[in-house]
């Protein structure tokens, strides 16, 4: 089922109508048969067909392991639709222990199977960074105050993106081969040494001399406060 040509079809734009007062509506998006019975469409597979296309044009975003994983970014006169503002789906990230020296950080594989429900927390995806994918999240809870003036304290949780690697100026979760230690740093690679920043002016900054014994676990993408009594 190919394409003729460029541009919004008559369908894709009745798609469109559908998913933005839909999400405006109920503040989640709508599932792909509530989508085919409002914008008669019967097959679920041409509405998938079509779901496709307005994410190669940019209009959706699609996530495969969220349910009614639709996000919309654009409307039809290409402006950020107030409804993808404030979408509240919500999705579960593992809570996989804390972030302190000792034992690796066990960063969770790629389907989650592992872990236990109650060890996870619920977040609203629009809480994230735009475009940030949910399938690598994990989260840690943080022991310490070297990240203070980052406004991370002890007990707050950080939600991490599975990552290999950093750049500079980032807060990363990292294991110190080393010493078989565990920090959350900002993260700065200089004259071919690491240097992992705290953000505690009563701290020293830790010099690594051998790249090859840092290994970078998890990028921060959000800071979940606890607030306490």
């Amino acid at each position: 089922m190919a394409r003729k040509k460029a541009g919004l079809g008559e369908r894709h734009k009745r798609i469109l109508k559908f998913l933005e007062k839909f999400q405006a509506d109920n503040g989640y998006p709508p599932s792909i048969r509530e989508i085919g019975e409002n914008t008669n469409i019967s097959s679920t597979s041409v509405v998938n067909y079509y779901l496709n296309q307005l994410e190669e044009m940019n209009y959706i975003e699609r996530e495969s392991n969220v349910s009614r994983g639709i996000r919309l970014l654009r409307n039809l006169e290409g402006n950020l639709s107030q409804a993808a503002q404030v979408i509240s789906e919500m999705f579960t990230v593992p809570v996989i222990g804390r972030i302190v020296a000792g034992e690796p950080v066990p960063v969770p594989s790629s389907d989650f199977n592992y872990y236990d429900q109650e060890t996870g927390i619920d977040i609203a995806r629009s809480l994230l960074p735009p475009r940030e994918k949910t399938a690598d999240l994990f989260a840690l809870e943080v022991q310490g105050d070297s990240m203070i003036d980052a406004m991370v304290n002890d007990g707050d949780l950080v939600v991490m993106r599975s990552v290999s690697s950093a750049e500079n100026g980032e807060m990363v979760a990292v294991w110190l081969s080393d010493r078989d230690e565990t920090t959350l740093k900002y993260f700065f690679k200089e004259n071919g040494k690491i240097r992992l920043q705290p953000a505690n002016p009563s701290m020293k900054p830790i010099i690594i001399d051998n790249p090859a014994q840092v290994q970078v676990q998890g990028k921060v993408v959000l800071v979940i406060r606890r607030l306490k009594g």
